[in-house]
């Protein structure tokens, strides 16, 4: 890692499943705004994360699957990097995927009582959706989407309670669907959606890593 005295360390994970013919050489290209980010010349060369403890980037050719926990220094303009790495995942993944994406504030530390003094970290966290369609990017953010819903329901209604809830919610991405293909003004969408993220926020506190 070539980054020193940056304002965040950037945690990246996720598992993308990718079409049986990809290769490395493609993946590589697809990831290459991650691992130049790093200041590598390869990705192999920067697949392994700055925590010795976390698996880094790894390719199972077996399952033809992406898995990402990797964290790298860096400052905002990471997200550009994001922006492009979701624009060439696209064009490699099966299906829908999530790619969480933490930015921890590295100047702030807890036990050195920045948290006593009313400092505030500067933590952000963001999901970013790849696939190659628009409508498989739209079913996984509607998956997650309403697994949230039912998470946070089921401690007031029972499961079969909330049919109407969900019902709901498809009828919200099905019109979503048919705008954003009316507003093409083509036979059918492009291959993928992607460089957004799909929500963001700013939690209470300081997330976990999340660890294989």
């Amino acid at each position: 890692m070539s980054r020193y005295n940056t304002p965040f360390e950037i945690h990246v994970h996720g598992e993308v499943p990718l079409r049986a013919d990809v290769n490395f050489a493609q993946l590589q290209e697809a990831l290459k705004p991650l691992w130049t980010y790093a200041g590598a010349k390869s990705l192999a060369a920067a697949a392994a994360s700055a925590y010795e403890e976390e698996p880094g980037i790894k390719f199972d050719a077996d399952k033809h699957l992406l898995q990402m926990c990797w964290t790298v220094p860096g400052d905002d303009d990471f997200r550009q990097s994001l922006d492009e790495l979701c624009m060439g995942l696209n064009e490699l993944a099966e299906m829908g995927a999530p790619i969480e994406v933490t930015f921890y504030d590295a100047d702030f530390d807890e036990e050195d009582g920045d948290a006593d003094d009313g400092e505030e970290a500067r933590d952000d966290f963001a999901i970013y959706f790849v696939g190659p369609t628009p409508a498989a990017i739209m079913q996984v953010q509607r998956d997650l989407l309403v697994q949230d819903m039912i998470g946070l329901m089921e401690r007031h209604f029972d499961a079969s309670e909330l049919g109407d809830v969900v019902g709901a919610v498809d009828q919200l991405f099905e019109r979503r669907f048919n705008d954003l293909a009316n507003s093409m003004q083509l036979g059918r969408p492009p291959r993928g959606q992607g460089g957004s993220p799909g929500g963001s926020g700013h939690g209470g506190g300081r997330k976990p890593r999340h660890l294989h």
